[in-house]
């Protein structure tokens, strides 16, 4: 008897808007929706803006899914989890994206640790790719995934609050040495100017 839990008991999936299915509409006073994508996710997974350029936008009048603060979204791209930040608030999600409403029993974070990091699921993520021509994964797949025994709901939430600050450590030492590098090439490229003019 496996005491393995498969991640379809304890959470619920929600899918994103099949992008061809919604209408687009010319009219000025229709609602429009930012697109959340990939380069949102990366962005809230680390707590900075580093990536998110201008979104894309979409004018319609149809009902779609949108995400909000605090939603746990899954990559079906990428096959990564974050959680949605402010900045992202209404942003409509496609149907490359799921949201996943874990219940009482597992911590946001730790879940979001466990999908990205753990070796043991992410094997299974790995074995469900092959043999598929597009790399691209699927709800399908998400549900089968077999979470390992849960720690007590402290600890879940300790790794993942460690887990969301090292990577936001991470992603502003990145923003320093590229700014550094940044700074590095523009001094040498002043060095060659100037030895270019006394030439």
């Amino acid at each position: 008897e496996s005491s393995m839990n498969k991640l379809s008991e304890d959470v619920n999936f929600e899918s994103g808007t099949p992008q061809f299915r919604i209408n687009e509409s010319m009219d000025r006073s229709a609602p429009i929706y930012n697109v959340y994508s990939q380069n949102d996710l990366t962005d809230d997974l680390v707590g900075i803006n580093l990536l998110s350029g201008e979104p894309k936008k979409i004018r319609t009048r149809d009902e779609v899914s949108i995400v909000f603060p605090q939603d746990i979204i899954f990559s079906l791209i990428s096959g990564t989890a974050s959680i949605v930040g402010k900045d992202h608030q209404g942003y409509l999600y496609t149907q490359n994206y799921v949201r996943i409403k874990p219940d009482k029993n597992i911590a946001p974070k730790y879940l979001i640790y466990l999908l990205n990091e753990n070796r043991v699921i992410r094997k299974q993520f790995q074995l469900g790719l092959q043999g598929t021509t597009v790399l691209k994964y699927t709800l399908a797949q998400l549900k089968e995934i077999e979470l390992p025994s849960l720690p007590s709901l402290h600890e879940q939430q300790i790794i993942g609050e460690v887990y969301f600050k090292q990577l936001r450590v991470q992603a502003l030492r990145k923003r320093v040495a590229d700014y550094k590098m940044t700074v590095l090439l523009n001094k040498l490229e002043g060095v060659l100017e100037d030895e270019r003019s006394s030439v």
